[in-house]
């Protein structure tokens, strides 16, 4: 059965770094696109990047320049670099599957298979 475990995710200072890691497995990882949300409290949860089969990436505005979205398909793992964290970058992070083929990325409804999440807070 499809499975997908993030890890990485604590408390750290503004101005820090995290680096969450999504490992996925019972599907060929190589073949989907994967995307990351988030969900802070209180809140929508939001779309923060995505990394299609060929390795290009999209980002929302807030996190361009600062988070990196990457891929190791030998190990069915997607990673994303937190980078100059913010006290509004504090929510809860999830790598999502999606369900394929040509589909507006930043839609939740177009990806099947979550994570449980990962809590990633930023102290001012």
């Amino acid at each position: 059965q499809v499975q997908l475990v993030e890890s990485g995710g604590g408390l750290v200072q503004a101005g820090g770094s995290l680096r969450l890691s999504c490992a996925a497995s019972g599907f060929t990882f190589s073949t989907y696109a994967m995307g990351w949300f988030r969900q802070a409290p209180g809140k929508e949860r939001e779309f923060v990047a995505v990394i299609r089969r060929s390795g290009i990436t999209y980002y929302i505005d807030s996190v361009k320049g600062r988070f990196i979205i990457s891929r190791d398909n030998a190990k069915n793992t997607v990673y994303l670099q937190l980078n100059s964290l913010k006290p509004e970058d504090t929510a809860v992070y999830y790598c999502a599957r999606t369900s394929g083929g040509a589909i507006d990325y930043r839609d939740f409804r177009n990806y099947d298979y979550w994570g449980q999440g990962t809590q990633v807070t930023v102290s001012s």
